[in-house]
């Protein structure tokens, strides 16, 4: 595909935002787009402390208890994206792409597949050997046996929202309040704690832009955070 034929991918880093309000921000762009109206986007952004439950979490999986979240200021927060229970917070690059998939790309698997390769790819580039795994309870980046990102999609009329989640200087005690993604025994990592350097999440959002531009064939733009946080209506 040549540049000329590529869909334009809106970007921007949003900084720290409330969980719902991304939600809500995915949910209009999604709408937008499919009204025909406006670009694909990438929204990067990093969450206060939240524990997400998609579509085939278990409460049990929520070990700490709510005096132990109160204490911290953690939330819980139901969503529609498919996955488990799993922590979003400080440290944590978040991605949320809103693409429309059609019509050459209506294959959820390989959806997944091409969003770990961006992240594989990133990791790649701040000297990291990862591995994606795109089946079954495990999916996800694991270097040196430890997750590093987890991911957890929504796709509707093949428009995707939600996204994935990258640790690069997160504070892993948190995980200990959840069983990740349902894996029991699992053992969590970040970037921070496998290079014992802290890299900005804006530096990160950049590359995953780059990453996931290349992979998906679309033409990057960055826009302003004002422009991507701007609903409709």
């Amino acid at each position: 595909m040549t540049a000329a034929n590529q869909r334009t991918l809106e970007w921007s880093y949003l900084g720290r935002l409330d969980y719902r309000q991304a939600v809500a921000l995915q949910e209009d762009r999604r709408e937008s787009l499919r009204a025909g109206e406006g670009n694909e986007a990438l929204l990067l952004l990093e969450h206060a402390h939240v524990l997400t439950l998609g579509r085939n979490a278990n409460r049990s999986d929520i070990l700490g208890d709510p005096d132990w979240l109160r204490m911290r200021g953690v939330e819980v927060v139901e969503c529609d994206r498919g996955g488990q229970v799993t922590y979003h917070g400080p440290g944590q690059l978040v991605g949320y792409p809103i693409l429309d998939l059609n019509p050459d790309r209506r294959d959820l698997r390989r959806y997944v597949r091409d969003l770990l390769e961006v992240l594989v790819r990133v990791l790649t580039e701040v000297g990291l050997s990862a591995e994606s795994r795109s089946h079954g309870p495990e999916i996800g980046v694991w270097v040196e046996g430890k997750k590093i990102a987890s991911l957890g999609v929504h796709v509707s009329r093949w428009i995707t929202t939600h996204g994935f989640a990258l640790n690069v200087d997160t504070d892993l005690d948190y995980f200990a309040a959840i069983v990740p993604c349902g894996l029991q025994g699992v053992e969590m990592t970040s970037i921070a704690e496998l290079t014992g350097r802290v890299f900005s999440l804006p530096e990160l959002a950049g590359l995953c832009a780059r990453y996931l531009a290349e992979v998906f064939q679309r033409r990057p733009v960055a826009v302003s955070p004002d422009r991507l946080m701007r609903r409709s209506g």
